[in-house]
């Protein structure tokens, strides 16, 4: 619990749903304002919201899954345990950061993440929860949005294989 508010109470309080990929998720704001199809590159041809945000909650029995979206994001951390982030970047490096509140510790408590950057996390530490925030631009739409494939992603980043599919793993192991 953190200031005596339980996983189950946030999730109730902030109207967080089961997510695909993200734990429990609930969308918060879409932009009315739209870059005009054209105005982007492609893969945002047709046009998209100028930006989106979201609250999200990673539990040990609900990780951020593999995937990538195209637009850049910024992940925010609000409350709770810290989780940690495995990015496969496009150029074939990878990345591990600790979104969290120790800051002394090394610890971010905002992480870019650059558009179609494969991506996982779980919750870390006391294992119990961590509630963030995500924001995107331009805002993400469905099609935006592409799960991973764990053996094809460990064959193309051989360094980080097993975490990667450690990270896909329930984690309550």
């Amino acid at each position: 619990m953190i200031d005596g508010l339980t996983a189950e109470e946030i999730r109730t309080l902030l109207k967080l749903q089961p997510h695909a990929t993200c734990g429990f998720v609930r969308l918060t704001f879409v932009s009315q304002r739209r870059i005009a199809p054209g105005g982007l590159p492609p893969p945002f041809v047709d046009g998209r919201p100028a930006g989106s945000a979201l609250y999200f909650m990673v539990t040990p029995d609900a990780p951020v899954r593999l995937h990538r979206i195209h637009n850049d994001q910024l992940y925010h951390y609000y409350l709770g345990d810290p989780i940690d982030v495995l990015m496969l970047q496009e150029n074939g490096t990878s990345e591990r950061v600790v979104v969290g509140p120790d800051l002394r510790g090394g610890q971010h408590v905002q992480l870019l993440i650059p558009g179609n950057t494969f991506h996982t996390a779980r919750v870390i530490e006391r294992r119990r929860w961590f509630l963030g925030g995500s924001t995107e631009w331009p805002g993400v739409e469905r099609v935006d949005i592409e799960i991973g494939d764990v053996e094809a992603l460990a064959a193309k980043y051989p360094r980080v294989a097993d975490d990667l599919r450690a990270f896909q793993r329930t984690s309550g192991d």
